[in-house]
Order: structure tokens, then sequence, then C-alpha cells
């Protein structure tokens, strides 16, 4: 029977030069295989080879120097090394470009099979097998690894070499802290894990990916920066990939200081329990994470739901009140005369101005280079990291920034010590200044001058007249304490990690990274939405409120906007105390409202952004 069919394949093979493919009839050169096998059937197998992937070609369309049977056969012509670029240009040009080329590894040395070589489609074990016969090291670990024996069992969504190194145009790893290095070390893990259809066919959670997204590492990779943090292959190695509760696993709890501390030296046990791909919204697996996020969300509702409420009603109510004003000068009344009514007075002094100044470059700073890291998703958040010269700079200026806040954080809590305790030109004790009208603490004045407002905002009354500090004041300043608290107090915990993780457990990083980055949104949000509008948007101010920049005001806008503390002034007779001689200086002028218009118009461009963001699916 086996003779019968040899013949028959030898009479196949007789056949094909009358059909064989065109590179080898554009020669017309072609020579009959059965006299190929003839003398070489102890090479190439008749049975085998017509089974093969190349069995409707004839020897000569691979080896096609061969053009004169008599010449090859007293051996002046003998065959080089096969052209496979002639039939398979696309992997040629893809292992051109390979470290197998580098290292003169051509077709042959993975496919010397060639003669019986049949189709794989797409068996995965057939090319895992391939690969092992030269990186024997690493197919011992990834065969008993849970993707080589999920392969090995037969199912082709798990990892194979190829899924992650590509089947011809493979790179060389390289430098291992180089880009490409880190870059590649995360992506091809996300190319499967990313794939919700195919880990819900495997019964495998999704989560992992968007949850190392959501964290710094991920917002970090996005930007373009995955030298700067730790991938997947980081924690989970490359090869030697187990389940949690295998003891061979990197990431089971007996190895997982180690695993963390490549990264952050001495990490401690309390330091591991960093929930990795923590998920905020989980409530049954990460309760704390939820409820912490439930609570921001909330403030972040709230406050700015009063508090746009509260600018949407003033800024109508303002624009009334400018209609008024104007109507009534065009009827030549309502314009009461004050003597000296552009006389100038002093409400901040250079102390203030100048803190105040630190206050902006701050937080502007903050905000420049911390929102691109919170919405890393979007375009422009890569285009502002790479203003900045990367994310490794921007950084850099974060944390100056941070710097800076603490140190303005803490005059101000010097001055508050030293208007309580230490001022010898104040009445009362601590209890009476800390309530009294010069004091920034709230008070129960603050709720009828709120209660004032609202009538005011609904034609119901006339508009209050404040002492020395508004409602809306003392919370902005009473924000920054607040905001030192949540703000600074998570964002130290996120700058020296391992220092808070020795005392504290891993999962309050996961806590602090929600609180900071949400805390950071309503700070922002807040300050250039409806600070903004209270300093220099409302009606009566806008476009800019230069008073924090010089300091002053003339008395026409004194007693009209803060009546009450001018009355209090001249019962105590020292309002002549606060008269300035004469203004601040032309240039000084044009410098400081130049910065300050630029301040206005960068954190309204932050605004857009982020409402940009919002619509288009970064929320955190």
């Amino acid at each position: 029977m086996s003779k019968i069919f040899s013949r028959l394949t030898l009479a196949l093979l007789f056949l094909l030069p009358l059909c064989f493919n065109a590179s080898a009839a554009e020669n017309s050169l072609a020579i009959d295989p059965m006299t190929c096998l003839e003398c070489h059937s102890d090479v190439v197998s008749a049975e085998e080879f017509a089974a093969s992937v190349h069995g409707r070609n004839a020897c000569t369309s691979c080896h096609t120097d061969i053009t004169d049977l008599d010449a090859h056969m007293i051996g002046e012509q003998m065959p080089g090394p096969p052209q496979c670029v002639r039939c398979h240009k696309q992997e040629t040009a893809e292992h051109y470009a390979s470290v197998h080329m580098l290292n003169d590894i051509t077709c042959s040395a993975c496919h010397h099979d060639i003669h019986s070589h049949t189709y794989w489609q797409g068996d995965k074990r057939i090319a895992v097998a391939k690969c092992t016969e030269c990186h024997a090291d690493s197919f011992e670990v990834y065969h008993e690894s849970i993707h080589g024996q999920a392969v090995a069992a037969g199912n082709m969504d798990s990892a194979a070499c190829f899924d992650c190194h590509n089947l011809h145009q493979i790179q060389e790893v390289g430098d291992p802290d180089a880009f490409e290095t880190r870059e590649f070390h995360t992506r091809v893990c996300l190319d499967c894990h990313a794939d919700k259809e195919m880990m819900a066919r495997n019964n495998v959670t999704s989560v992992a990916v968007s949850t190392y997204m959501d964290s710094y590492h991920g917002k970090s990779y996005r930007l373009g920066y995955p030298e700067l943090v730790a991938g997947c292959a980081d924690c989970h190695t490359s090869h030697a990939v187990f389940q949690h509760d295998d003891p061979r696993a990197s990431t089971n709890s007996a190895n997982l200081v180690a695993t963390c501390g490549a990264c952050h030296p001495g990490a401690t046990p309390l330091f591991v329990k960093f929930y990795s791909h923590g998920d905020y919204s989980d409530r049954e697996n990460y309760p704390i994470l939820y409820w912490t996020f439930v609570s921001m969300t909330t403030l972040l509702v709230s406050v700015f739901a009063v508090f746009w409420v509260h600018t949407l009603l003033w800024m109508f109510r303002g624009f009334v009140e400018n209609r008024e004003k104007r109507a009534a000068l065009i009827r030549g009344e309502g314009h009461h005369h004050i003597p000296d009514a552009y006389k100038i007075y002093r409400r901040f002094n250079r102390l203030h101005i100048f803190l105040h100044l630190l206050v902006i470059i701050s937080f502007l700073g903050l905000s420049l280079t911390g929102l691109p890291l919170k919405f890393a998703s979007q375009p422009w958040a890569k285009i502002l990291m790479d203003f900045f010269g990367g994310a490794h700079n921007a950084a850099l200026i974060h944390r100056a920034c941070a710097v800076i806040t603490f140190v303005y954080f803490g005059a101000a809590v010097v001055m508050s010590y030293n208007f309580l305790f230490v001022r010898k030109d104040l009445p009362g004790n601590p209890i009476q200044r800390l309530f009294g009208p010069d004091s920034l603490f709230p008070n129960l004045r603050d709720i009828n001058d709120i209660a004032g407002m609202f009538r005011w905002f609904l034609f119901l009354g006339p508009k209050p007249t404040f002492e020395r500090w508004t409602y809306w004041e003392k919370f902005d300043f009473l924000a920054v304490f607040w905001g030192m608290i949540a703000i600074g107090g998570s964002g130290l915990m996120l700058w020296f990690p391992e220092f808070f993780g020795g005392f504290l457990p891993g999962w309050a990083f996961n806590v602090a990274t929600i609180i900071h980055s949400d805390e950071a949104l309503l700070a922002t949000g807040f300050i250039f939405t409806v600070h903004f509008f209270n300093t220099h948007g409302r009606p009566e101010k806008f476009p800019m409120d230069f008073v924090i920049f010089n300091g002053e005001m003339n008395k026409e806008e004194f007693i009209e906007e803060r009546g009450d503390q001018w009355k209090r002034y001249e019962e105590l007779g020292i309002t002549e105390q606060f008269v300035k001689p004469k203004p601040s200086g032309v240039l000084y002028d044009f410098i400081l409202k130049t910065f300050g218009f630029l301040a206005v118009i960068t954190g309204l461009s932050l605004v857009v952004l982020m409402i940009y963001a919002f619509m288009h699916g970064g929320l955190h």
C-alpha cells in the first residue's frame, strides 16, 4: 500500500511543473521534482513534502539558482540558501528588523523542517515548541506558569511567547531601564488583559487594567513615561506568572516585601498591604476605598452646588444693580457725594501681598503639573506634561510648589498666633479676638450677612454692608487649613511612602490617593470658578480687583463695600492711620496687573480643559 502511495505522490510531483506557482513559471527553468527526488530521496520525503505547506511548489521554486541540471549533477552549479523573501515578503521584512537577524539567526534556524512543515492553524503549542529549542531556560519557567499551563492544555487565549515577543519582528529586550524596555513590560500585558471579552471568556477579571491605569504608575505610563514607574512585569514578572496564592508567585503575601522593595527600598509588611488593584467602586471587596470615594464625591458635589448657585444668583443680581446705577446716573440722581472719595487707604500690607503672590504661584504650579496626572487619558494632559519636559520635571515642579505652600501656610499659622496672643494694638483676650471683627474666624455676624446677601439676590432687601472680612473671604482662608490637612497630608504620604509605610497600613496610600486627587479637584475648581468670580468676576469688580496686588482701595469703595468697618474705624479714631500717601508706581502696576491677568487666564483655561475631560470620560 505504501508503494502505491509513493508512486501516486511521485506522479503528483511529476505533474507539478505544469501548475507550480508564478515565481517558478516566470523564469521557465523549472526542473521536474521527480528528477530531484531520484538523488535527494534521503533528504526529502515525497509524502511529507506533498503534505507540507510547500507541497504545491517545485524544488526550483526555492532553489532558484539551479537552472542547469547537468551542471548541477557534476557539481558545477550548487544551490545557495533559499530566498524566502520571494514569497514571504512581510515576514522577511519583520525578521530583517529583529534581534534574530542581528545574531545571524535565519529563517531555517526556526523552520528547519522546511520540507515537512505543516500549517500550524493557530496552535500556540507549535510556536512555543519552536522557541523552546533555543530558549529552554525561559521555557522551564514559562511552562510552569499559569500562561504556559493554559497553552499546554490547549487554551489558545493564553499568552504564548509570540504574543509578547511577536513571531518574526522580535525586538531586543535591551537596557532594563530604557524607555522601550519599560514600555514593553506593560504594553504586552495590556494587549490581552484589556480585552474584556477575552477575559470574560476565561473567567479572568479585567479590573486589573482599569485599576492600574487609575494608579500613579498607570497614569505615568499612559502619559508616556513608563521608565519612571512600575509596570506589570515588575510586580508579576515576565515568565513566572502564578496565581497570588501560589508560594512561587512574586505577588504572594510571603514575597511581597521583596517584590515591592525592588522599587521601594525599606518596604515593610505594613507597606505591602497597599491595594495594587484596589477598585474604589467595589463596595464589597474594598469598603474603605468605596466610602472614601463616596465621601469625597459628596463633598465635591455639595460645595460646588452651594457656591455655584451663590455665584449665579450674585452674577444676575450684580448685573441688575449695575443697570440700576447707570439708569440713576442718567437721570442725574442716586450718586451720593463723599468728600475725598478717591483718597487712598491701605487694606493689605506688603507681607499680605507677598504671601498672596506665593499662593498664586504655588497654586498655579500645583494645578498645571497635577491636573495632567489626574486626567492622564486626555490628549491635552500629554501636551502639558511634555511642555514641562516630562513627568520627572513636572514632579519636581509640583513638589517645589508644595514646599512653597507649606511656607505660606506656616506664615499664616505664625500670623494667626501673633494676632491672637502677641499683638498689643488689638483689644480683648484671645477668645474675644478670635470672634472679633478683625478675625478671619466665622462668627454669628456671618450668618446674618449670608441671609442678607440671599435676600438681596432675591430682591427682598438691601445689599449688606460688611466688616473687615466677608463670609466668602473667611471661607477661603479656612479652606487653606482644611486643604493643608487633606491635600498636604495626603501629598506628604504619597511623596514619602516608605517613611509612612513604616507605621501606616499600605491601604492608607489608596485612601490618600483618592483624597489628594479629589480634594485637589475641589480646590482647583473652586478657586478658578467661585473664588475668581467673588474676587474679579462679579459685575462690580470685573475684570479684576487689583487690591490684593497693591493693597489699595479708595474711600468711596471702602465705605460702599465695607461700611461697617469704616464706621468702626471712625468711632475708634484710627481711620487716618490707614491712609496711603501715594498710589503704587506705574511700572509696578503694569507688571503685577499683567501677572494677575495671566493667572486668571491660566486658571480659566484649566477650567475649560477640566470640563472637556469630564465630557470625554476622564472622570478620575
